[in-house]
Protein backbone atom coordinates (compact mmCIF):
# COMPACT_ATOMS: atom_id res chain seq x y z
CA UNK A 1 0.00 0.00 0.00
CA UNK A 2 1.31 3.87 -1.09
CA UNK A 3 0.10 6.78 0.30
CA UNK A 4 0.39 9.00 -2.32
CA UNK A 5 0.37 13.01 -1.34
CA UNK A 6 -1.29 15.53 -3.32
CA UNK A 7 0.75 16.38 -6.63
CA UNK A 8 3.22 12.97 -6.06
CA UNK A 9 5.10 11.79 -8.52
CA UNK A 10 3.54 8.24 -10.01
CA UNK A 11 3.66 5.84 -10.82
CA UNK A 12 4.34 2.74 -8.18
CA UNK A 13 6.68 -0.31 -8.98
CA UNK A 14 4.27 -3.42 -9.24
CA UNK A 15 4.94 -4.26 -5.66
CA UNK A 16 2.26 -1.69 -4.65
CA UNK A 17 -1.25 -3.33 -4.73
CA UNK A 18 -3.08 -0.47 -3.38
CA UNK A 19 -3.03 3.32 -3.43
CA UNK A 20 -4.17 5.65 -1.12
CA UNK A 21 -4.68 9.27 -1.51
CA UNK A 22 -3.57 10.92 1.35
CA UNK A 23 -6.43 13.30 2.18
CA UNK A 24 -9.19 11.16 1.19
CA UNK A 25 -10.01 9.29 4.42
CA UNK A 26 -12.55 6.52 2.18
CA UNK A 27 -9.41 5.44 0.30
CA UNK A 28 -8.25 4.05 3.66
CA UNK A 29 -11.21 2.69 4.77
CA UNK A 30 -11.54 1.01 1.77
CA UNK A 31 -7.90 -0.12 1.42
CA UNK A 32 -8.85 -1.50 5.40
CA UNK A 33 -11.44 -3.34 3.93
CA UNK A 34 -9.79 -5.19 1.39
CA UNK A 35 -7.04 -6.17 3.76
CA UNK A 36 -9.22 -7.67 5.62
CA UNK A 37 -10.42 -10.33 3.23
CA UNK A 38 -7.38 -10.79 1.30
CA UNK A 39 -5.49 -13.71 3.56
CA UNK A 40 -3.13 -11.29 4.91
CA UNK A 41 -1.88 -11.96 8.22
CA UNK A 42 -0.46 -8.98 9.85
CA UNK A 43 0.09 -5.34 8.73
CA UNK A 44 3.04 -3.29 9.14
CA UNK A 45 2.45 0.63 9.55
CA UNK A 46 5.23 3.46 8.88
CA UNK A 47 4.35 5.90 11.12
CA UNK A 48 5.72 9.73 10.69
CA UNK A 49 3.02 12.18 11.24
CA UNK A 50 3.53 13.99 8.09
CA UNK A 51 2.64 10.80 5.82
CA UNK A 52 -0.84 10.21 6.93
CA UNK A 53 -3.64 12.25 6.21
CA UNK A 54 -6.14 14.41 8.61
CA UNK A 55 -4.78 16.65 11.12
CA UNK A 56 -1.48 15.35 12.41
CA UNK A 57 -2.04 12.23 10.15
CA UNK A 58 -4.98 11.18 11.94
CA UNK A 59 -6.34 8.78 9.79
CA UNK A 60 -3.68 6.59 10.56
CA UNK A 61 -6.28 5.76 13.10
CA UNK A 62 -9.29 5.32 11.08
CA UNK A 63 -6.97 2.80 9.02
CA UNK A 64 -6.19 0.90 12.16
CA UNK A 65 -9.19 0.95 13.53
CA UNK A 66 -11.06 -0.87 10.54
CA UNK A 67 -8.53 -3.42 10.04
CA UNK A 68 -9.21 -6.94 11.66
CA UNK A 69 -5.50 -7.87 11.49
CA UNK A 70 -2.90 -7.71 14.04
CA UNK A 71 -1.01 -4.45 13.46
CA UNK A 72 3.05 -3.80 13.56
CA UNK A 73 3.87 -0.03 14.22
CA UNK A 74 6.90 0.91 13.28
CA UNK A 75 7.26 4.75 14.80
CA UNK A 76 10.16 6.88 12.35
CA UNK A 77 9.45 9.62 15.00
CA UNK A 78 8.52 10.41 19.10
CA UNK A 79 8.43 13.83 19.50
CA UNK A 80 9.81 15.39 23.08
CA UNK A 81 6.85 18.32 23.16
CA UNK A 82 4.18 16.90 21.06
CA UNK A 83 0.63 19.18 20.73
CA UNK A 84 -2.12 17.34 22.40
CA UNK A 85 -3.59 16.12 19.47
CA UNK A 86 0.19 14.59 18.57
CA UNK A 87 0.32 13.02 21.94
CA UNK A 88 -3.41 11.63 21.54
CA UNK A 89 -2.99 9.94 17.76
CA UNK A 90 0.77 8.44 18.96
CA UNK A 91 -0.93 6.99 22.28
CA UNK A 92 -3.56 5.97 20.90
CA UNK A 93 -1.82 4.08 17.62
CA UNK A 94 0.56 1.96 20.09
CA UNK A 95 -2.55 0.65 21.90
CA UNK A 96 -4.17 -0.44 18.96
CA UNK A 97 -0.98 -2.02 17.44
CA UNK A 98 -0.35 -5.36 18.85
CA UNK A 99 3.39 -4.29 18.83
CA UNK A 100 5.28 -1.15 18.37
CA UNK A 101 9.09 -1.09 17.10
CA UNK A 102 11.33 1.90 17.50
CA UNK A 103 14.74 2.18 16.15
CA UNK A 104 16.66 3.25 19.47
CA UNK A 105 16.87 2.94 23.32
CA UNK A 106 16.02 6.63 23.43
CA UNK A 107 12.70 6.43 21.96
CA UNK A 108 12.02 3.44 23.75
CA UNK A 109 12.85 5.12 27.35
CA UNK A 110 10.63 8.42 26.01
CA UNK A 111 7.55 6.41 25.20
CA UNK A 112 7.87 4.88 28.48
CA UNK A 113 8.77 7.78 30.31
CA UNK A 114 7.02 10.53 28.69
CA UNK A 115 3.90 8.92 27.01
CA UNK A 116 3.10 6.11 29.78
CA UNK A 117 3.51 3.28 27.01
CA UNK A 118 3.83 -0.35 29.02
CA UNK A 119 8.07 -0.85 27.85
CA UNK A 120 7.02 -4.72 27.54
CA UNK A 121 5.00 -3.55 24.64
CA UNK A 122 7.72 -2.53 22.39
CA UNK A 123 10.55 -3.78 20.56
CA UNK A 124 13.87 -1.51 19.49
CA UNK A 125 15.03 -2.46 15.82
CA UNK A 126 17.60 -0.52 14.25
CA UNK A 127 17.41 1.57 11.08
CA UNK A 128 18.15 -0.87 8.64
CA UNK A 129 21.58 -0.31 6.36
CA UNK A 130 22.41 -1.45 3.19
CA UNK A 131 25.65 -4.17 3.26
CA UNK A 132 28.80 -2.04 1.73
CA UNK A 133 31.98 -3.44 1.71
CA UNK A 134 34.54 -0.98 3.25
CA UNK A 135 36.71 0.70 0.48
CA UNK A 136 39.17 3.57 0.51
CA UNK A 137 37.40 6.08 -0.79
CA UNK A 138 39.98 7.26 -3.25
CA UNK A 139 39.48 4.00 -5.86
CA UNK A 140 35.90 5.77 -5.71
CA UNK A 141 36.11 9.46 -6.76
CA UNK A 142 37.17 9.26 -10.15
CA UNK A 143 33.77 8.18 -10.66
CA UNK A 144 32.47 11.00 -9.71
CA UNK A 145 34.40 13.29 -10.58
CA UNK A 146 35.94 13.85 -7.23
CA UNK A 147 40.40 13.30 -7.50
CA UNK A 148 42.29 14.57 -5.13
CA UNK A 149 39.21 15.91 -2.77
CA UNK A 150 38.46 14.98 1.06
CA UNK A 151 34.85 15.10 0.69
CA UNK A 152 32.85 15.68 3.57
CA UNK A 153 28.90 14.15 2.61
CA UNK A 154 25.23 15.33 3.75
CA UNK A 155 22.75 13.42 2.24
CA UNK A 156 18.84 13.71 2.19
CA UNK A 157 15.67 15.59 1.23
CA UNK A 158 16.81 19.22 1.87
CA UNK A 159 14.74 21.61 4.41
CA UNK A 160 16.32 24.31 7.02
CA UNK A 161 15.46 21.33 9.62
CA UNK A 162 18.44 19.98 8.63
CA UNK A 163 21.38 23.00 9.72
CA UNK A 164 23.25 22.52 6.39
CA UNK A 165 23.82 26.31 6.94
CA UNK A 166 25.92 25.60 10.14
CA UNK A 167 28.25 23.34 8.00
CA UNK A 168 28.57 25.80 5.09
CA UNK A 169 29.89 28.45 7.57
CA UNK A 170 31.95 26.26 8.83
CA UNK A 171 33.87 25.68 5.66
CA UNK A 172 35.96 28.92 4.78
CA UNK A 173 38.30 27.69 8.00
CA UNK A 174 38.62 24.19 6.46
CA UNK A 175 39.32 25.62 3.42
CA UNK A 176 42.68 28.13 5.11
CA UNK A 177 43.70 24.36 6.32
CA UNK A 178 43.03 21.98 3.83
CA UNK A 179 42.67 23.40 0.71
CA UNK A 180 41.15 20.22 -1.15
CA UNK A 181 38.38 20.28 1.51
CA UNK A 182 35.05 19.98 -0.50
CA UNK A 183 31.50 19.96 1.18
CA UNK A 184 28.84 17.81 -0.81
CA UNK A 185 25.05 18.14 -0.44
CA UNK A 186 23.43 15.50 -1.76
CA UNK A 187 19.66 15.14 -2.53
CA UNK A 188 16.42 17.11 -4.01
CA UNK A 189 14.61 19.18 -1.88
CA UNK A 190 11.47 18.04 0.58
CA UNK A 191 7.95 17.43 -1.72
CA UNK A 192 6.37 19.32 0.38
CA UNK A 193 8.74 22.23 0.86
CA UNK A 194 9.11 22.96 -2.55
CA UNK A 195 5.46 22.71 -3.06
CA UNK A 196 5.54 25.69 -0.70
CA UNK A 197 8.41 27.68 -1.18
CA UNK A 198 10.31 26.75 -4.23
CA UNK A 199 13.90 26.63 -4.00
CA UNK A 200 13.96 28.83 -1.34
CA UNK A 201 16.50 27.17 1.08
CA UNK A 202 18.89 25.85 -1.84
CA UNK A 203 19.32 29.35 -2.72
CA UNK A 204 19.90 30.82 0.67
CA UNK A 205 22.95 28.25 1.31
CA UNK A 206 24.38 28.91 -2.30
CA UNK A 207 24.05 32.48 -1.67
CA UNK A 208 25.50 32.00 1.81
CA UNK A 209 28.49 30.20 0.30
CA UNK A 210 28.61 33.04 -2.09
CA UNK A 211 29.02 35.75 0.35
CA UNK A 212 31.76 33.49 2.52
CA UNK A 213 33.67 33.11 -0.46
CA UNK A 214 33.68 28.87 -0.48
CA UNK A 215 30.62 28.95 -3.67
CA UNK A 216 33.62 26.45 -5.02
CA UNK A 217 33.98 24.18 -2.09
CA UNK A 218 30.13 23.79 -1.62
CA UNK A 219 28.47 21.29 -4.16
CA UNK A 220 25.21 20.96 -4.35
CA UNK A 221 23.83 17.45 -6.39
CA UNK A 222 20.11 18.17 -6.82
CA UNK A 223 18.33 14.88 -7.50
CA UNK A 224 17.68 12.04 -5.78
CA UNK A 225 20.09 8.97 -5.81
CA UNK A 226 18.96 5.50 -6.43
CA UNK A 227 20.83 3.05 -3.49
CA UNK A 228 23.53 2.38 -5.67
CA UNK A 229 24.52 5.61 -6.70
CA UNK A 230 24.02 6.69 -2.82
CA UNK A 231 25.90 3.76 -2.08
CA UNK A 232 29.03 5.42 -4.34
CA UNK A 233 29.02 8.77 -2.73
CA UNK A 234 29.02 7.26 0.54
CA UNK A 235 31.88 5.22 -0.27
CA UNK A 236 33.08 8.16 -2.12
CA UNK A 237 33.46 10.57 1.02
CA UNK A 238 35.95 10.57 3.61
CA UNK A 239 33.70 13.00 6.60
CA UNK A 240 29.87 12.61 6.40
CA UNK A 241 27.96 15.33 8.65
CA UNK A 242 24.45 15.62 9.96
CA UNK A 243 24.59 19.40 11.70
CA UNK A 244 20.99 18.91 12.70
CA UNK A 245 19.90 21.59 15.02
CA UNK A 246 17.01 19.50 16.57
CA UNK A 247 18.61 17.62 19.41
CA UNK A 248 15.25 15.67 20.36
CA UNK A 249 15.59 13.57 17.03
CA UNK A 250 15.78 10.00 17.80
CA UNK A 251 16.34 8.69 14.36
CA UNK A 252 18.58 9.71 11.22
CA UNK A 253 18.78 6.80 8.26
CA UNK A 254 21.38 9.31 7.21
CA UNK A 255 23.45 8.52 9.82
CA UNK A 256 22.60 4.98 9.69
CA UNK A 257 23.63 4.75 6.13
CA UNK A 258 26.81 6.22 7.00
CA UNK A 259 27.25 4.04 9.68
CA UNK A 260 26.92 1.44 7.43
CA UNK A 261 29.51 2.37 4.98
CA UNK A 262 32.08 2.64 7.74
CA UNK A 263 32.52 7.08 7.51
CA UNK A 264 33.73 8.96 10.13
CA UNK A 265 30.62 10.79 11.09
CA UNK A 266 30.65 14.23 12.79
CA UNK A 267 27.00 15.21 14.32
CA UNK A 268 25.44 17.67 16.56
CA UNK A 269 24.80 16.03 19.97
CA UNK A 270 20.94 14.80 18.86
CA UNK A 271 19.59 12.02 20.90
CA UNK A 272 20.29 9.52 18.37
CA UNK A 273 23.56 10.48 17.68
CA UNK A 274 24.32 10.28 21.37
CA UNK A 275 23.35 6.81 21.20
CA UNK A 276 24.89 5.69 18.08
CA UNK A 277 27.88 7.70 18.11
CA UNK A 278 29.23 6.85 21.50
CA UNK A 279 32.25 4.82 22.29
CA UNK A 280 34.46 5.90 20.07
CA UNK A 281 32.10 5.02 16.82
CA UNK A 282 32.15 9.00 15.89
CA UNK A 283 32.15 12.61 16.42
CA UNK A 284 30.00 14.65 18.29
CA UNK A 285 29.95 18.72 18.73
CA UNK A 286 28.44 21.59 19.92
CA UNK A 287 24.85 22.31 17.97
CA UNK A 288 24.58 25.34 15.91
CA UNK A 289 28.24 26.54 15.90
CA UNK A 290 30.39 26.57 12.91
CA UNK A 291 33.48 26.89 14.75
CA UNK A 292 33.06 23.42 16.30
CA UNK A 293 32.19 22.31 13.14
CA UNK A 294 35.03 23.83 11.77
CA UNK A 295 37.38 22.40 14.37
CA UNK A 296 36.32 18.24 13.89
CA UNK A 297 36.29 18.71 10.29
CA UNK A 298 40.35 19.97 10.18
CA UNK A 299 40.91 17.82 12.89
CA UNK A 300 39.84 14.61 11.22
CA UNK A 301 40.69 15.45 7.61
CA UNK A 302 44.09 15.85 8.98
CA UNK A 303 44.26 12.96 10.40
CA UNK A 304 43.56 9.58 7.77
CA UNK A 305 44.62 7.26 10.72
CA UNK A 306 41.81 8.82 12.96
CA UNK A 307 39.17 8.81 10.02
CA UNK A 308 39.81 5.04 9.53
CA UNK A 309 39.85 4.31 13.08
CA UNK A 310 36.05 5.85 13.61
CA UNK A 311 34.76 4.38 10.82
CA UNK A 312 36.17 1.25 11.35
CA UNK A 313 34.12 0.81 14.55
CA UNK A 314 31.04 2.76 12.63
CA UNK A 315 31.17 -0.53 10.32
CA UNK A 316 31.66 -2.60 13.16
CA UNK A 317 28.85 -2.08 15.27
CA UNK A 318 26.34 -1.55 12.19
CA UNK A 319 26.92 -5.23 10.83
CA UNK A 320 23.59 -5.62 13.32
CA UNK A 321 21.81 -3.02 11.41
CA UNK A 322 22.45 -4.54 7.89
CA UNK A 323 18.98 -5.30 5.93
CA UNK A 324 19.38 -8.64 6.58
CA UNK A 325 19.48 -8.51 10.18
CA UNK A 326 16.59 -6.06 10.05
CA UNK A 327 15.06 -7.94 8.29
CA UNK A 328 15.41 -11.22 10.13
CA UNK A 329 13.93 -9.28 13.12
CA UNK A 330 10.91 -8.13 11.58
CA UNK A 331 10.64 -11.44 10.51
CA UNK A 332 10.47 -12.76 13.83
CA UNK A 333 8.32 -10.22 15.04
CA UNK A 334 5.74 -10.17 12.36
CA UNK A 335 5.23 -13.92 12.75
CA UNK A 336 4.81 -13.54 16.29
CA UNK A 337 2.33 -11.34 15.66
CA UNK A 338 0.30 -12.87 12.79
CA UNK A 339 -3.23 -14.06 13.45
CA UNK A 340 -3.23 -17.68 13.52
CA UNK A 341 -4.04 -20.02 10.73
CA UNK A 342 -7.73 -20.49 10.25
CA UNK A 343 -8.08 -24.67 9.62
CA UNK A 344 -9.54 -25.56 6.74
CA UNK A 345 -13.19 -26.89 7.33
CA UNK A 346 -13.71 -30.51 6.91
CA UNK A 347 -15.73 -32.28 4.45
CA UNK A 348 -19.14 -33.16 5.34
CA UNK A 349 -18.21 -36.94 4.33
CA UNK A 350 -15.51 -36.33 6.89
CA UNK A 351 -17.42 -35.50 9.90
CA UNK A 352 -19.82 -37.93 8.98
CA UNK A 353 -17.40 -40.81 9.34
CA UNK A 354 -15.90 -38.89 12.55
CA UNK A 355 -19.35 -39.10 14.06
CA UNK A 356 -20.49 -42.39 12.88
Amino acid sequence: MALHPVGAQGPYPAEVRHLVRRDVLADYLAVAESLNTSGVDVVSIQHEYGIWGGDDGEYVLDFVRALRIPVVTTLHTVLRDPTASQRRILVRLVAMSATTVVMSRAAGSLLAGSYGVDPTRLEIVPHGVPHLPLVDPATVKPRLGLDGRLVILSFGLLGPGKGYESAVAAMPAVVREVPSALYVILGATHPDLRLREGEAYREHLKRTASRLGVADYVRFVDRFVDRVELGTWLQAADLFVTPYPNLDQIVSGTLSYAMGAGKAVVSTPYAYARERLADGRGRVVAAGSPAALADAFIDLLRDPALRSSLGRRAYEYSRGMTWPEVGAEYRRILARTARPAVRPARPLEELAALSG
